[in-house]
């Protein structure tokens, strides 16, 4: 599926999660609703993925990333409820991107009360080209 497609996707189930659960409630709960609504929708998703470090081409026994939702093993969506989204939640999807070689992400926070000013693109872009989220 085209990633535009995918992440516009994304955005229409975190939309209507707000719209029936609003602001301030814990990330687990938007994580939980996200998946029942990309489920409805059939995308294929996957929570709670396990993204192992390695660092010189080991494996670092015991420590892990948890990605909050991959939908189509491809978009990295990594849920916030903040009160404010700051520089080091951007990198740290950009990390996860980078780690598991996937295109794009979406942040999104849900502690927004209009919540497309809590959704953030990432992409992953290639090594020499600039950002182009």
């Amino acid at each position: 599926m085209d990633l535009n497609k995918l992440s516009y996707r994304v955005i229409q189930a975190a939309i209507t999660v707000h719209k029936e659960l609003g602001p301030g409630l814990l990330e687990s709960v938007y994580q939980a609703c996200m998946i029942i609504e990309l489920r409805n929708m059939e995308a294929r998703v996957q929570s709670e993925v396990s993204l192992p470090i390695y660092y010189q081409g080991q494996k670092i026994v015991g420590e892990e990333f948890r990605l909050d939702i991959l939908v189509e093993d491809t978009l990295i969506v990594e849920l916030k409820s903040v009160e404010k989204v700051m520089p080091v939640h951007k990198k740290q999807l950009l990390t996860y991107l980078r780690l598991a070689k996937k295109p794009l992400g979406l942040l999104i926070n849900f502690n927004e009360s209009l919540l497309k000013n809590g959704i953030t693109r990432i992409i992953n872009a290639p090594e020499g080209v600039e950002d182009l989220a």
